[in-house]
């Protein structure tokens, strides 16, 4: 969502340097997510292609954080004339054994998904959000510039269909785009805090590193996964690492 990278600090950071462009994924924040389609990473891509189009931009630095950053890979493989640095976020690259994600898949399945999302989920959310915060920041606290993030949009039955979505697309999108990461060949700047406990970033960050050539590798001390949140600088030295 818009208002994660805005209570972050990062798009102010990057501002002023650089034309900032931030979008919300559809599904989350203010978009949509229609319906009678998968929304895999190439997809969103392709719809991220086409906004950047109509707004005049030929060419740009994208990042991408967390299922963001698969986004980013797949803009940077489909569309690389218009992808001239790359900025990867906390992301995972590669397929592992994933319990937790076929669980909170369990909202997208037709029929049964929608009851819940209307019903249990909504409830459940907001139950375990502060337990959430704490793994996906942790080791670090959860900063207080973060209660600008609107909870409430994240917790609704629309943002929660897309997320259980997501979670069911993440182990089939990373089999499908790993094997072509060596294909890339603009900067790549990838940054992941050192203590992540939701994404093992030796097993992902780390070794997308040693998958790409011209990559450069970011791992930010006392951080986890909300390293944009927790160090916005950090990520701004990758934004600029793929700047060249």
């Amino acid at each position: 969502m818009i208002q994660d990278f805005l209570s972050s600090g990062l798009v102010d950071l990057a501002a002023r340097q650089y034309r900032v462009i931030v979008f919300d994924r559809p599904g989350y924040g203010h978009s949509s997510r229609p319906r009678g389609r998968v929304w895999s990473p190439q997809a969103q891509a392709d719809l991220f292609r086409r906004a950047l189009e109509r707004l005049g931009v030929s060419r740009a630095v994208v990042l991408g954080h967390s299922w963001g950053a698969s986004v980013a890979v797949a803009m940077a493989l489909n569309h690389p004339q218009m992808v001239r640095g790359l900025v990867l976020a906390s992301g995972y690259y590669y397929p592992t054994a994933r319990v937790d994600m076929a669980l909170l898949s369990g909202p997208a399945v037709p029929l049964l998904g929608d009851v819940s999302r209307y019903t249990i989920a909504p409830i459940a959310s907001r139950i375990i959000w502060p337990l959430l915060l704490r793994k996906i920041f942790g080791p670090a606290p959860v900063p207080a510039k973060f209660q600008a993030f609107p909870e409430e949009m994240a917790v609704r039955p629309s943002q929660i269909r897309s997320e259980a979505a997501e979670s069911a697309l993440l182990i089939p999108s990373a089999t499908a785009m790993c094997k072509h990461y060596a294909d890339l060949t603009m900067p790549v700047a990838i940054v992941a805090g050192a203590e992540d406990r939701l994404i093992d970033p030796a097993a992902q960050s780390r070794r997308l590193h040693q998958a790409i050539a011209q990559s450069s590798l970011h791992l930010v001390p006392g951080c986890g996964h909300m390293v944009h949140q927790t160090s916005p600088e950090a990520v701004m030295a990758a934004i600029k690492a793929a700047s060249g």
